[in-house]
């Protein structure tokens, strides 16, 4: 059986999308959006990125902290960029779609003020069970 039952395909189809490293690489580097990579002794250590949902607001995508390097506030240190670099632009709310088995990520967007709100997408039925929508206000800098 399939965790949670939700199968491999439909977290690619969901969570990541692209298929390419030009289209991450187009995604993220339009305005307004970026990717950032943690490095620990020279070895990726982990990543994030955000884009813009619409004129207000930002979207955080791809949280994740190597198995390796997590607990040492990589995953800490890598909100806390993004979210300075998003209150450089105009997004004045930060949405954040995640499922409720990613625990640890969790309580880093609630540590950072990140608190449940209704969807903001639609996602196919036999996974909704698993959805957690989480949005937060920015000042600007």
């Amino acid at each position: 059986m399939r965790p949670y039952g939700v199968s491999e395909e439909d977290v690619k189809a969901i969570f990541h999308p692209e298929r390419s490293g030009s289209e991450l690489a187009a995604k993220f580097g339009a305005p307004n959006a970026m990717a950032f990579i943690a490095q620990s002794a020279s070895l990726p250590a982990g990543c994030l990125a955000f884009d813009q949902f619409d004129d207000k607001t930002a979207e955080i995508h791809k949280f994740f902290v190597d198995a390796l390097f997590r607990g040492r506030g990589i995953g800490r240190a890598l909100m806390a960029a993004a979210l300075a670099e998003i209150e450089k632009g105009p997004s004045r709310t930060v949405l954040i779609h995640t499922t409720f088995y990613m625990k640890n990520a969790i309580a880093v967007y609630e540590a950072f003020g990140f608190r449940p709100c209704p969807p903001f997408r639609e996602t196919p039925v036999h996974v909704r069970h698993t959805d957690i929508f989480m949005s937060c206000s920015v000042s600007p800098a």
